[in-house]
């Protein structure tokens, strides 16, 4: 029954030939790679206004300016990765790319950084999302949390399914989100044409989530707003990390993706900002900018429903950028030994299952931490995705420099130049958002640098230890094993696992921790009428305190300094095993107690002790 409800939900495994047919052709790559960059107008907007508004009319005046810069930024961004794709077509992510030209700290530092924005971007995304339903139905403000691990419970699910169900499923929403929005910015433009530009004071003046008290326009004010604007960036690189998943030509494929995704964020993100500007809209209490805006072009019809919707559901699959990125960049770094091995493991739908199953838990731990409010989140936003770019971008520098092909100094100098602009809006944002959350990320990037770096000591240390070069190995000339089997009664199950234990030793010794004083001498009486006693002799232990795992621990040790073996003897754990995995409940699981403690158990010799497990399978 476990196995068809999983195959219902995930679906049948999938052979490891059929890899290549995952893949992924242009319109469904941009479907699942370029959602993070293209929903993020939903949140940047809003940090932009909101932002702004403390300074009144006078603050909203400069949202088409900070928008014009942080747009700059993403054509450079953009035309720096596609010459990253060109020359990582394995996948040019910003730990790689780091890693091989400016060496192991930056590369490490560079990975932090892009996983913590992926887990970041996947959490507002949701809760962004959520936001923007409840500002259509107000009701559903209150269980925001709820909603917003429903969606990730669901998104998780699909990428458990595989790449192709992904691309699918995702493709629908995005493409309905873009022609919702670019319909939306088109008449925007007719009715800023026909009704000429609003009046932002007057509008300001009778919004009551305005502030009662404007704050002056300041270059500080100006350079915070565009630290949170620059959200909008985030989710640019998702396209060179992941350019093995499309289909050839892949690099000339990603670079077209890369393009389009630039391309249509401009539209998307200048549009909408200068017809919120050009039409003096300003968002009331529980609702969003872009909720504001459709509400003022469509007022309350099917429209304003549909963009509102439409949001929402592009919000759902932007998470999904991270569910496509995420697992990867942990499965190249569980590659180096840097992250546990399991992450590099490729799951029965040939997706990277343990990764995309450790940021849904991480995701989720912080839409609950925070209450699911994406404004809460946005300040622990960005500082990790330029940390990346910018070293990502020097690797590059590094990598033309070193390589010196064909136009190698005019690709440095973009490449160059991305870095410098990166570098600085990392330093605003930094700066601008430090004690608003930022000094979380700025702390929790160097601790993970130090965990990575220990698991790669621990990885290293187990392969010395286990390593047989410079030996000439042992083989055979032990003598034979002693047996010890602790018991509990005499029963089928004991009977099995005595007659395994003299099929391979004669010196067997089974162990009765007496828990109540007298059950000891019922079972000596029960085992010599067996005639158990011409096969093993019987130890009985006292155990004043009632304590089962000591005791017998104790005893195996003390019979091990009775004999002069070389090695210790082999203890036999006789197990009954339920015949349905819900009545496991029903005992007390003193074999497997037993187990982990002899298994974390060092001998005190140095030798090693051998467990054997012997399983008695009832049928009903």
């Amino acid at each position: 029954m476990a196995h068809h409800v999983r195959t219902l939900v995930f679906g049948s495994p999938l052979p490891t030939t059929a890899l290549g047919e995952t893949r992924l052709g242009n319109i469904r790559a941009l479907a699942v790679l370029s959602p993070g960059a293209l929903a993020s107008i939903a949140y940047a907007n809003q940090e932009i206004f909101l932002g702004l508004v403390v300074a009144g009319a006078a603050g909203l005046a400069y949202s088409w300016e900070v928008a014009l810069a942080i747009t700059g930024l993403l054509v450079l961004l953009s035309a720096s990765y596609m010459q990253t794709i060109a020359a990582y077509p394995s996948g040019g992510g910003s730990y790689t790319v780091a890693r091989e030209n400016l060496g192991e700290l930056a590369g490490l530092v560079a990975a932090a950084g892009l996983l913590i924005d992926y887990i970041l971007n996947a959490a507002v995304s949701l809760t962004a999302g959520v936001a923007a339903l409840a500002s259509a139905f107000p009701a559903l403000w209150a269980h925001r949390v709820a909603i917003a691990l429903l969606l990730l419970l669901i998104i998780t699910v699909l990428n458990l399914r595989g790449m192709r169900e992904v691309g699918t499923v995702m493709i629908v929403p995005v493409y309905l989100f873009l022609t919702t929005y670019l319909v939306m910015i088109a008449y925007g433009i007719f009715v800023a044409l026909s009704q000429g530009p609003g009046s932002l004071e007057t509008a300001v003046a009778s919004t009551p989530a305005a502030p009662s008290v404007f704050i002056p326009v300041t270059i500080f004010l100006l350079l915070r707003t565009f630290s949170s604007g620059a959200t909008a960036l985030t989710g640019v690189e998702a396209i060179s990390n992941a350019v093995p998943i499309f289909k050839p030509v892949a690099i000339r494929n990603a670079q077209k993706t890369m393009a389009t995704m630039a391309a249509l964020m401009a539209i998307l993100f200048m549009g909408t900002i200068l017809l919120t500007e050009y039409l003096a809209v300003v968002a009331g209490p529980n609702e969003t900018i872009l909720s504001a805006l459709a509400r003022r072009l469509f007022g309350t019809s099917p429209v304003y429903f549909l963009a509102q919707i439409a949001t929402l559901l592009v919000l759902i699959v932007a998470a999904n950028t991270s569910f496509a990125g995420f697992p990867r960049i942990t499965s190249l770094m569980a590659e180096d030994g840097f992250l546990p091995r399991q992450l590099r493991i490729v799951g029965d739908r040939l997706v990277f299952s343990n990764g995309i199953l450790v940021l849904a838990l991480l995701v989720g731990m912080l839409i609950v931490l925070f209450e699911g409010d994406t404004h809460l989140l946005i300040p622990l936003f960005a500082v990790g995705a330029f940390l990346a770019y910018t070293l990502s971008q020097a690797g590059m520098v590094a990598h033309w420099w070193e390589e010196r092909g064909s136009g190698w100094l005019t690709k440095a100098a973009l490449n160059g130049l991305g870095a410098l602009a990166t570098a600085v809006a990392l330093l605003i944002v930094g700066v601008s958002k430090f004690i608003h959350g930022a000094w979380i990320v700025v702390l929790l990037i160097p601790l993970l640098v130090l965990l990575f770096r220990h698991i790669r000591d621990h990885y290293a240390h187990v392969g010395r230890e286990l390593s047989l070069a410079g030996e000439t190995p042992q083989i055979g000339g032990m003598a034979p094993s002693r047996i010890i089997m602790p018991v509990a009664g005499v029963h089928r199950g004991v009977i099995q696992a005595l007659n395994y234990a003299n099929s391979i030793s004669r010196d067997i010794t089974a162990v009765f921790v007496e828990l109540e004083p007298g059950s000891g001498a019922a079972l000596v009486e029960k085992w010599q009428s067996y005639g158990l006693d011409r096969i093993a002799r019987l130890d009985i232990v006292p155990s004043p305190y009632r304590s089962l795992i000591g005791p017998f621990l104790d005893e195996v040790d003390r019979l091990d300094a009775e004999n002069s073996d070389d090695w210790p003897a082999t203890v036999l754990i006789p197990e009954f095993v339920p015949a349905h995995a819900w009545q496991f409940l029903l005992h007390n699981q003193t074999a497997l107690l037993l187990k982990w403690a002899l298994l974390y158990r060092r001998h005190r010799y140095g030798k090693t002790r051998a467990v054997i497990d012997i399983p008695f399978h009832l049928e009903k």
